[in-house]
């Protein structure tokens, strides 16, 4: 028996996370299952698209599996409840790398939500871990994978 690690999400991430999973199982399951019905009208031996049907299938149940364990095990943040002052999870923050960077604002979440192109980073991210705990006008060195860059922080909502 596993232990199953808690889950930090908010409720956007949770709510996108419950829309996902009523999708994969009410959609694109059926979807699956019509495929790999419809493929073996052709044999199984050397049937690529019923291998393809089949693949599809192990990564959906795969996804649904992970989505509800996610869920079953969420931990719900909630910013409101935070202090604006500080860096913490649920937190949206702006930085400036120095000198003279562009502003840059990201949303800290859980792992499950995680999507750097929507401004939304975990807080498992090397900039998350450095920036967590601290207050506006501080600065933090951060190791990225071209090096290492001093960032400060702006403001905190």
């Amino acid at each position: 028996m596993t232990i199953e690690k808690k889950q930090s999400i908010t409720q956007f991430g949770l709510t996108n996370l419950q829309e996902e999973l009523d999708y994969l199982k009410s959609i694109k399951r059926k979807e699956v299952i019509g495929r790999i019905k419809a493929s073996r009208c052709y044999g199984l031996i050397e049937n690529s698209d019923y291998e393809t049907a089949r693949e599809d299938q192990a990564f959906l149940e795969s996804r649904i599996f992970t989505i509800e364990t996610i869920i079953r095990n969420a931990v719900i943040i909630d910013p409101s409840k935070h202090d604006s002052d500080v860096v913490q999870i649920g937190c949206t923050v702006t930085i400036q790398e120095i000198p003279g960077g562009e502003f840059e604002t990201y949303t800290i979440v859980g792992s499950a939500e995680a999507n750097p192109l929507e401004g939304r980073i975990s807080k498992d991210s090397p900039i998350a871990q450095k920036v967590l705990g601290k207050l506006v006008g501080e600065e933090v060195n951060v190791k990225i994978p071209s090096g290492k860059i001093t960032i400060r922080i702006v403001s905190i909502t």
